[in-house]
């Protein structure tokens, strides 16, 4: 035990004197968790729209006005004619465009059909069927509250589409539980926290290991009466205690700036979070076994990263994945992680409903680290 607690003083005096990596232990943590929460965001708004309103009534421009003050759209320009529409659609200078008929105003007050056509930008699939989405909505919302109507009823729908209206009526009355203000940076914030956790954690693990090794200094440890147990054990404590300190100020973050409600245990997130963290470890230590130098590691990471951020369903729903790759993210300790924080902060769920996931964390830290360690001793003997 003495020359254990020796050891981790030493490597606490070593990280002490590198100073990058005290910084980098905090600092890049909260900065990419900032930016992931605000940039990552699923929601889309202000989208630049050219109108051509080839009725000029007051009903039209009433349109085009619930249309931009909605908040999804801004008027970018009018044009004269559907031509010029398409021609700025293509340009990429709109991501949507509107036009209105002839005779729309009179057509609505004899009760006949009118068509808008909306015109959208699908370069970005995701952002126009969001767009169709809000331009159904607002046309719906207008046409119940404009009061000169006359019991219009507003349907988006292709024009080749057969007409599917029945005299009954099925009212729907969504509940948005957990939720209800739909903040998206909720899903993102809680997904990046365990994504940062395990890719500083592995990132941080092999750069140590690595700069020891590079160092020369590996030997001068073989040479004291520590075992390789020992040395390991001293290697990733300090680690360990200090990314503790990062899982700390990334709460505060999320709390502080993101306003994620806190309705579970601390405790259980704090231990999933540690979990994750020596799952990082494991991983980082595991790939400094099999390189010479921080470039080697920098560049065998860079192939096991990217796919354990991509397939944990932490930043996208695993149910957009296609239906053979979901297994695998099971197979995933920041999926495991994520289910864990989404359910103790937004829903207050205690440990009976996480044990599952904590003991598949659990497993996946003890077989990491185990790797690691048999890998470890493999080199140094």
């Amino acid at each position: 035990m003495t020359r254990l607690v020796a050891l981790i003083k030493k490597e606490f005096g070593q990280i002490r004197r590198d100073r990058r990596l005290l910084a980098s232990l905090v600092i890049p943590p909260t900065m990419q968790l900032l930016l992931f929460g605000f940039a990552l965001s699923p929601s889309v708004d202000h989208l630049r729209m050219g109108v051509v309103e080839l009725d000029h009534s007051p009903q039209s421009r009433d349109l085009i006005a619930n249309m931009t003050e909605s908040g999804a759209f801004r008027l970018a320009n009018a044009y004269f004619s559907v031509d010029q529409l398409g021609q700025a659609l293509e340009r990429g200078d709109l991501d949507a465009g509107m036009v209105i008929p002839y005779n729309f105003a009179r057509d609505m007050e004899r009760g006949r059909q009118v068509d808008v056509q909306i015109l959208l930008n699908a370069m970005n699939a995701n952002t126009a069927a969001i767009a169709q989405g809000y331009a159904g909505s607002v046309l719906q919302n207008w046409s119940q509250v404009y009061p000169q109507l006359g019991g219009l009823h507003a349907q988006y729908r292709p024009i080749a589409a057969n007409d599917v209206s029945r005299k009954g009526r099925v009212f729907l009355h969504p509940a948005f539980l957990f939720n209800p203000g739909l903040v998206s940076s909720w899903f993102i914030v809680t997904g990046a926290f365990g994504v940062l956790l395990m890719l500083n954690g592995s990132i941080i693990a092999s750069a140590a290991l690595v700069k020891e090794r590079e160092a020369g200094t590996v030997e001068q440890l073989l040479m004291t009466p520590a075992g390789t147990g020992e040395i390991i054990a001293a290697k990733i404590t300090p680690l360990f205690l200090l990314l503790c300190v990062m899982i700390l100020f990334a709460i505060g973050t999320i709390e502080a700036v993101f306003r994620v409600p806190f309705r579970g245990s601390f405790v259980l997130v704090l231990a999933g979070s540690m979990l994750t963290v020596l799952s990082g470890i494991g991983v980082g230590t595991f790939i400094a076994t099999f390189t010479n130098s921080a470039r080697q590691a920098q560049l065998m990471a860079f192939f096991v990263n990217p796919p354990l951020a991509s397939l944990s369903g932490a930043l996208t729903p695993v149910e957009g994945m296609p239906q053979w790759m979901q297994p695998l993210t099971v197979l995933n300790p920041i999926r495991h992680f994520g289910i864990i924080t989404r359910s103790v902060l937004l829903k207050g769920s205690d440990f009976s409903a996480v044990w599952p996931h904590m003991l598949a964390l659990l497993a996946f830290t003890a077989v990491l680290l185990t790797l690691s360690v048999m890998r470890f001793r493999k080199q140094l003997g």
